[in-house]
Formats: C-alpha cells, sequence, structure tokens
C-alpha cells in the first residue's frame, strides 16, 4: 500500500490549508467579519472552530506573510514619489476595559497616471499614536517627493535649514477644495463657489492629461496649469483681505494661502498629483470595515492587521484576487520556496494556480 506524502501546510499538524487561511484572513481584514462571526458563519455550516483558534490562525498567516509585506515596502519606499495618509483605530486597552486610539499609515505608489511602467504597490504601518515621530521612522530610508496632508508630523521631514530637504512635500489640493465646499454647501457664498469653479479648471487639466508621460503632463501643467494657479493666489489674497480671519470662509482661503507653495508644486514635476486622493482611497475599506469590528486586540494585532493590509491591497492594485494571491502565496512559503527568492512571490510576478 503506497501513500502520498501530506502536503506542507502553513499551520504545522493543523487543519486549514493555505486557502481557508486566506479566506479567514480576507474575510477578517477587508470583508470586516470579526473573528466571532466568521465562527458563527462556520458553525453553521457544520464546521465548529473556536473563535480563538483562528485567531491563532491570523497569527500564522501574518508571520508567514512578514518578509513578502516587508519586500513590498522596500519596493514602494525606493521609488522616490509616494502619497501617504493615516487614519485611527481603536485598539484594546487590557485591565482598563476601554479602547485607545492607535493609527494606519499607508505609504503607496503607483505611477499609471503618467504611464509609467512599474508596479504600484502600498505599504501599510501600525502605530500605537499619532506621534510626529511614527513617519519618521516609517520614512527613513525614504528620499524623494512625500503627498501629504498639512499634518505637522511632516514638518520635520520636509523643513531642513540650510540644505535641500530629503524628503520634499506636495499637499493636497482636495483638501483645500473640500474646505470651501463645506462653507457653500453650508452658506451657499458666492465667493465659495468661484473659488470651486477655479479649482475645478485645474481639475479638468489633470483629467485631459491623465496616462501621459511625465514630460508631457509637466509642460501642460506649465502652460494651462500655472497661470490658473497664480490667478487663483492673487483672487485668494483679494478675497481674504475682505474676510474676518475668523469666519469659516477666511479660514478655509487661509489654509491654503498658508500652504501654497507645497499646493501649487504638482506642475514641478509629471509624476506627481494635483492631489493625495491615492493615499485616501486605500485606506476606504480600513474605514469602512473598522465599523463591524471596533478594534484591534493589542498593538501586535494591529502590526499584523498592517501586514495583512500591505499584501492584500497590493493584490488588488496588480488586478489580483487578493484571496487567491494569499493562498498562493502561503501555499509556496509553507512548501519550502526560499526565502532569498520573495521577488517571485510579489503580486506583479506570480504566476497565481490553484491552492490545495
Amino acid at each position: 500500500m503506497l501513500q502520498a506524502p501530506a502536503p506542507a501546510l502553513p499551520i504545522e499538524k493543523g487543519r486549514p490549508g493555505p486557502g481557508l487561511l486566506a479566506h479567514v484572513l480576507v474575510s477578517k481584514y477587508l470583508d470586516g467579519l470579526p473573528l466571532y462571526r466568521l465562527s458563527g458563519i462556520l458553525a453553521r455550516e457544520g464546521v465548529e472552530i473556536e473563535r480563538q483558534t483562528l485567531a491563532d490562525w491570523v497569527g500564522h498567516g501574518a508571520w508567514w506573510l512578514r518578509p513578502v509585506a516587508a519586500a513590498i515596502g522596500t519596493y514602494a519606499m525606493a521609488q522616490g514619489v509616494i502619497w501617504t495618509d493615516d487614519t485611527p483605530i481603536r485598539v484594546l486597552a487590557p485591565g482598563r476595559g476601554k479602547t485607545r486610539i492607535g493609527r494606519f499609515w499607508v505609504y503607496a505608489f503607483d505611477p499609471r497616471p503618467w504611464g509609467g511602467t512599474g508596479p504600484p504597490a502600498a505599504l501599510y504601518c501600525y502605530s500605537p499614536d499619532r506621534k510626529g515621530e511614527r513617519p519618521r521612522e516609517h520614512l527613513a530610508g525614504f528620499a524623494g517627493w512625500l503627498h501629504a496632508d498639512a499634518y505637522a508630523g511632516y514638518d520635520a521631514l520636509t523643513a531642513k535649514a540650510g540644505r535641500p530637504p530629503r524628503i520634499t512635500h506636495v499637499a493636497c489640493m482636495a483638501h483645500a477644495r473640500r474646505r470651501l465646499f463645506a462653507v457653500y454647501e453650508a452658506t451657499k457664498s458666492p465667493i465659495a463657489e468661484e473659488g470651486l469653479r477655479r479649482i475645478g479648471e485645474l481639475y479638468a487639466i489633470e483629467a485631459a492629461i491623465n496616462g501621459q508621460s511625465p514630460e508631457q503632463r509637466r509642460v501642460a501643467r506649465q502652460a494651462q496649469s500655472k497661470p490658473l494657479l497664480e490667478a487663483l493666489h492673487d483672487w485668494m489674497l483679494q478675497q481674504r483681505r475682505r474676510l474676518s480671519g475668523k469666519s469659516t470662509l477666511g479660514k478655509a482661503l487661509q489654509y491654503a494661502l498658508n500652504r501654497w507653495d507645497a499646493l501649487v508644486r504638482y506642475v514641478e514635476d509629471g509624476r506627481l498629483s494635483i492631489d493625495n486622493n491615492l493615499a485616501e482611497r486605500l485606506l476606504k475599506d480600513i474605514a469602512v470595515t473598522r465599523k463591524n469590528y471596533l478594534f484591534v486586540g493589542s498593538d501586535a494585532g494591529g502590526q499584523r492587521a498592517a501586514i495583512i493590509y500591505t499584501i492584500a491591497e497590493t493584490a488588488k492594485l496588480n488586478g489580483l484576487d487578493p484571496e487567491a494571491y494569499i493562498a498562493a502565496v502561503l501555499d509556496r512559503l509553507a512548501g519550502g520556496h526560499p526565502i532569498s527568492r520573495l521577488d517571485e512571490l510579489m503580486p506583479w510576478r506570480i504566476q497565481l494556480r490553484s491552492a490545495t
């Protein structure tokens, strides 16, 4: 009697194959299913798996995927132009019966708007707070253009007295527009409406040059966007002088004027964007699913979540089904894929096949 050797599994002496483990990870982090709900769903199908067992599986899955997530992050940070944003997440505070606020950060790269050939990627990081040292730690090896909001924690990275900064801040026009839009929605102010119209002209130019080469985009912006920006700046200054600094409209205009150099920086290089919407879109799933799972259980749980988000969202950016991709990576790593050949497992290189 002959028997084939059992396939290597991600959890030694455990039951789940890579497909089931990938399903649990995607259900929790992308579909927003708390593990106790997933346990109940499985129980209705006649499969009794305790929530704590599922939590152990999540930990094992993150352990296997950690080096792949790190390799994705190394690639993203080497590109010279990235988009970043952060979002809050509640974290259980043991022994206190309460939660505190941690943060998820994303650092993304996507060359498709300028017709680039490199693959897109998104690195997610977790931190227990929003101190300025957090992005400084995350960006310690990065140099180049940083699309970001007006968070003061980036100031130490982008302002270096006496020498060129290692990182150059590119501010978000969408943030400036939202403040004007809020005023218009509340008051129907003709000044806010005019500001929105002028910003809309800038976005129309961006829509027309989307997908063109960096040089084509730079030339178009210099010829078309730059004069509009100069006129917008003069108009904002004129309107601001007529308004109280305490008014909501005055504050909205001052927000843009205070950051003007960074707001118009996108016209200098065709790889840059008018806004930071790429990073904001990549945090949308977290913002939606956290309403379901409410909090992460610990700082270690936040770090595990960041690994899964890095893997799953980068897979999506590269047109892959994240569950199929995670299953394939777990299958190959558990099967002995050499750690020295992680590049073969990147979402933009892997050849997916059915996982058992």
